[in-house]
């Protein structure tokens, strides 16, 4: 119990003598320290609120505005046009300041509003610059004059070092698409998966909404869209997210893992010390804004919404009966460890500075020797946060709402993040690397379904050899979101904490730190019970999760490029020939893209399932010729791209689909389009993981260091999931999810389908090029 006495500032009793007063100065110290701590971060704010507020224009242009109307002043000019004698005029102390004084004043003041409404005509200029998306549609290569002036222009008007936050008040508002346009698009992308007949009906239902009901709706989005920052956004989270009441764990849930080839220590500990120093370091730059803005993959000059990025860190997902609710606290100075059933308290700062790897490392190797057993009904309270929603929004009132168990939980939902210490053994390892990658993706995805905390924005998983992972919740952000994060952390971890030669951190340790605080509980039967019932659903759905893992390495996007083709479009076609392999149909195909060129953008659906693309994939599985299955190939690779900037650029179908059948629901109205549109399941599932931090990693003089990526589960019981990083030239890894209940689907076969489609349609695109023979991929292997 020291360290809850250490806790208490002073402690006082009742004697006959009187009242004997005891101060803890160390107790007070701390106060003193955590409370400096937060002025200064509530100072850091402030100051980046000013300097935020003022983009493109920086607060010392203030001054110079200020000096340049002064000036004019001396010269006799009255650059105000008689503006300043006016102010002059109405001033409220003009009584007591001399007429120079007043002159001053006045000046000074129509200095300002000159400098306002300077920072509001950039602000729009940029604001209009950013709207432009025609440069996305160019060939590569070959840029107009008209682009040549706008990249000029946006760097003109962009200002110089922009903080994270900087061009939110200049990004565009997301565009609300023609009903016409989005009912026009929607019909093409089905009509490769419907007979004349069912695509005849469909079109019927179509052509009837647009010219009825579509028109009334729209009329209600394009309200909300003058009014609200983004027309999607708040829904999209809403509605798809918060709203759903079955189990987030696999259902929504992604993961992260690991570099594939290298671990860095094999010290549990040790690697949970340089990662959750890694977190810490993000998290300052994050809370000072100092991360760069991140900018738009196809151009550096166009900046990506961050709002995402504000609830990083210190949120959990709250459920609720009917919904649930995403809660952010400013900030938090402790994490919550999770080891063999039982919860910690640990704080990572000492004297309002962040604890050092080594003193991490030196905590968390405390917990770890600790051999106190869990209470009763501890170890598996987790699976409450895996099971359905509505059984754990009603235990959490009726359980977790007074006393030891609220403050208990609130510690873990307050928590910066989440950390397990998991006892288990992951990565690529033993006799058969291939099996123990799928182990490890399965682990990570949904664990023993109660050692993770599923509701906080993000679980850091640390293995007993040292090998790592994440678990992230997909309400409060998208993936790009926290794999910027991940990739900050492995890099850092590896190239700049780096360990000792026994594997242990750098640095020394503070020996008065107090211990890691064990969480305590009072769970009752009743809850036990609830927790056993959550628990069973929630295994039941990760032992249906059948999961494949694979690097493919016998060519990469280096030779794809060399084909004149895009990566991207060249794995989306394989995957449909894949599919249609594997199930002798076409299917409903989903590939995520981000909105994030508009204010508080997310994503949208690329439906990479074309027409185009069912003609190469039908010409090369009849025979067609060589020329013919290349040429169409092209128009597929090329129509693919086109879907893919039309939804970056908010042109979108599914996302205003979606809208207006949310605004139909609104006003009390059924539409059998939207209704039908809404059902349709998408078999076919698929995301990139794009490397958007190159520069931390060096893919030449260390091409072990590559991350292996991450993925999710299925989306459709009779569905494929697939994730896929293209790594460097020459790699790319992919995360396959199906059903075991599902006996048509098989992630290994399917995995062995993506595999020979890549190869044969490379041989279709370059039969020139020379095929790696199994004794240069297996000396590739043995050189990492």
């Amino acid at each position: 119990m020291a360290e809850a006495h250490q806790a208490v500032a002073f402690q006082f009793t009742v004697t006959p003598e009187g009242i004997d007063l005891q101060l803890s100065h160390q107790a007070l110290t701390e106060i003193y320290l955590s409370g400096l701590r937060s002025w200064k971060k509530k100072l850091i704010r402030l100051k980046n609120g000013v300097i935020t507020g003022v983009y493109p224009a920086s607060p010392s242009s203030w001054l110079f505005v200020v000096i340049a109307i002064l000036a004019t002043m001396y010269m006799r000019s009255d650059p105000s046009m008689g503006l300043i004698a006016k102010i002059q005029e109405h001033l409220p102390v003009s009584q007591s300041l001399s007429a120079q004084c007043q002159t001053v004043v006045s000046a000074v003041l129509f200095s300002t509003l000159l400098w306002f409404s300077l920072i509001f005509t950039m602000r729009m200029c940029l604001k209009q610059l950013l709207s432009y998306h025609h440069w996305m549609f160019e060939q590569r290569g070959k840029m107009s004059n008209t682009t040549k002036v706008w990249v000029a222009l946006v760097r003109i008007f962009s200002g110089r070092q922009p903080l994270l936050y900087s061009y939110q008040g200049s990004l565009p508002n997301q565009p609300v698409p023609a009903v016409k346009d989005t009912v026009k698009r929607y019909l093409e992308s089905v009509r490769p998966l419907m007979t004349p007949d069912e695509f005849e009906r469909m079109t019927s239902l179509a052509t009837q909404f647009e010219s009825s009901l579509g028109n009334r709706l729209q009329w209600y989005l394009k309200l909300k869209a003058l009014w609200a920052s983004n027309y999607v956004s708040d829904w999209w989270e809403e509605y798809i997210y918060l709203r759903g009441r079955s189990p987030i764990m696999v259902n929504s849930n992604y993961y992260g893992m690991d570099f594939l080839y290298v671990t860095p220590t094999p010290i549990q500990a040790a690697r949970a010390g340089n990662t959750l120093h890694a977190f810490l370091m993000y998290r300052r730059k994050l809370n000072r804004e100092e991360l760069k803005p991140v900018s738009s993959t196809t151009s550096t000059v166009i900046p990506l919404c961050a709002a995402q990025c504000e609830r990083m860190f210190n949120t959990t997902r709250t459920p609720g009966e009917e919904t649930d609710t995403v809660q952010h606290w400013q900030d938090s100075d402790y994490v919550a460890v999770y080891h063999r059933g039982r919860y910690f308290r640990l704080r990572m700062y000492s004297s309002s500075r962040p604890l050092s790897p080594r003193e991490i490392e030196s905590q968390l190797q405390r917990i770890l020797d600790d051999p106190s057993p869990p209470s009763l009904g501890e170890e598996k309270l987790g699976a409450l946060t895996a099971g359905d929603r509505i059984p754990w929004a009603k235990a959490r009132k009726e359980y977790f709402s007074l006393g030891v168990n609220k403050r208990s939980l609130d510690c873990i939902e307050k928590a910066a993040f989440f950390v397990t210490l998991d006892d288990d053994e992951q990565g690529m390892m033993g006799e058969d690397p291939a099996a123990s990658l799928d182990r490890y993706a399965k682990s990570l995805l949904h664990g023993k379904c109660y050692d993770r905390w599923f509701d906080k924005s993000f679980s850091v998983v640390i293995y007993k050899n040292g090998k790592i992972g994440l678990n992230a919740e997909h309400s409060w952000a998208d993936a790009p979101v926290v794999a910027h994060l991940w990739e900050y952390v492995l890099a850092t971890d590896s190239f700049q904490l780096g360990y000792n030669e026994e594997g242990h951190c750098k640095g020394e340790v503070d020996a008065s730190l107090p211990r890691p605080q064990r969480l305590s509980w009072d769970i009752t039967p009743e809850c036990q019970e609830q927790i056993s019932q959550s628990l069973a659903v929630a295994q039941a759905l990760a032992d249906d999760v059948d999961f494949h893992v694979f690097s493919f390495r016998d060519f990469g996007k280096g030779r794809i490029k060399k084909c004149r083709i895009s990566p991207d479009a060249y794995i989306q076609l394989a995957l449909q020939l894949a599919y249609y392999r594997d199930r002798g149909m076409f299917c409903l195909t989903y590939e995520a893209s981000m909105t994030r060129l508009f204010r508080e953008g997310r994503t949208e659906t690329v439906r990479s399932c074309s027409n185009e693309s069912c003609a190469f994939i039908k010409a090369l599985e009849g025979g067609e010729g060589v020329e013919v299955c290349r040429r169409l190939l092209r128009q597929a690779s090329e129509k693919h791209q086109n879907l893919y900037k039309h939804a970056m650029t908010g042109a979108g179908i599914d996302r205003h689909l979606f809208c207006l059948y949310v605004v139909s629901k609104y006003l009390g109205v059924d539409s059998p389009f939207l209704k039908e549109v809404l059902s349709e399941p998408w078999h076919l599932s698929t995301s990139q993981t794009p490397v958007q931090q190159v520069e931390l990693f060096d893919m030449v003089n260390h091409p072990e260091y590559i991350s292996c990526g991450g993925g999710f589960g299925p989306v459709a019981d009779d569905g494929y999931g697939v994730s896929y990083i293209i790594m460097g030239e020459n790699m790319m890894n992919f995360h396959i999810s199906c059903k075991h209940s599902c006996p048509q689907t098989s992630s290994h076969k399917y995995g062995g389908q993506i595999r020979q489609a890549l190869l044969d349609m490379l041989q279709l695109l370059c039969p020139d090029q020379r095929e790696p023979s199994r004794t240069d991929q297996s000396q590739t292997k043995k050189d990492l």
